[in-house]
């Protein structure tokens, strides 16, 4: 008899887990829930200790992020398979989790038959995107596949837009809600990273990907 997948859950809100939880807990002979963590920090240590065949994670964890948890597991455990969760439909975010290791990708708002789909798909080895984000991924990749976009993370990107629009630090960091420091730190990567040298190379260089009007 095939061995149920084991599964752990990591996201901070308990409500989530506890909702996905009830859902798995209705397959005991396809599906196994080994474990749930709070915090990106307790996934990579209940990944080590428990090795799950599947490990369910938020993108947005507290302390370590869902992103910087994949590239771990991805890197020490290549056999535990990831699957995001993520109330993002942006296609960075989905770019960035997957270069990062994921090999699945759900929206918090599917519906059960979806997440056992995810699950399952995921858990064999093979990829999975959901519907909603899955028509905007496609038409990221046709425009800027190649780009040297794909070498910003999610948030530089949030950060590139903003700049793009001709939006000032303050401006941004009281949209993200991060302090003034943190968007100078991003900027100064997008800089290095897109080998600009101002403001204005930002602009033209949007302009160009057709992000920006003149």
């Amino acid at each position: 008899m095939k061995r149920p997948i084991r599964i752990l859950l990591a996201d901070d809100h308990a409500m989530v887990r506890r909702g996905f939880r009830l859902i798995l807990d209705k397959y005991p002979d396809e599906f196994e829930v080994v474990g749930e963590a709070g915090t990106g920090e307790d996934a990579l240590r209940l990944v080590h200790d428990l090795k799950p065949n599947l490990l369910v994670l938020d993108v947005a964890m507290p302390g370590m992020s869902g992103v910087e948890v994949t590239r771990k597991v991805s890197q020490n455990w290549p056999e535990v398979n990831v699957l995001i969760l993520s109330m993002h439909k942006d296609s960075n975010y989905v770019r960035e989790t997957l270069r990062a290791g994921a090999k699945g990708y759900l929206l918090k708002e599917a519906v059960d038959a979806e997440l056992l789909l995810a699950v399952r798909t995921v858990a064999n080895n093979d990829g999975y995107i959901a519907p909603g984000v899955s028509n905007t991924v496609l038409s990221d990749y046709q425009r800027f596949v190649g780009s040297p976009l794909d070498l910003l993370t999610a948030r530089e990107a949030e950060v590139f837009h903003g700049l793009a629009e001709g939006k000032t630090a303050k401006e941004i960091s009281t949209e993200l809600n991060v302090s003034i420091y943190t968007i100078d730190a991003h900027r100064n990567r997008i800089f290095r990273k897109l080998q600009l040298r101002s403001s204005a190379d930002l602009v033209r260089f949007a302009i160009r990907q057709g992000l920006a009007r003149n």
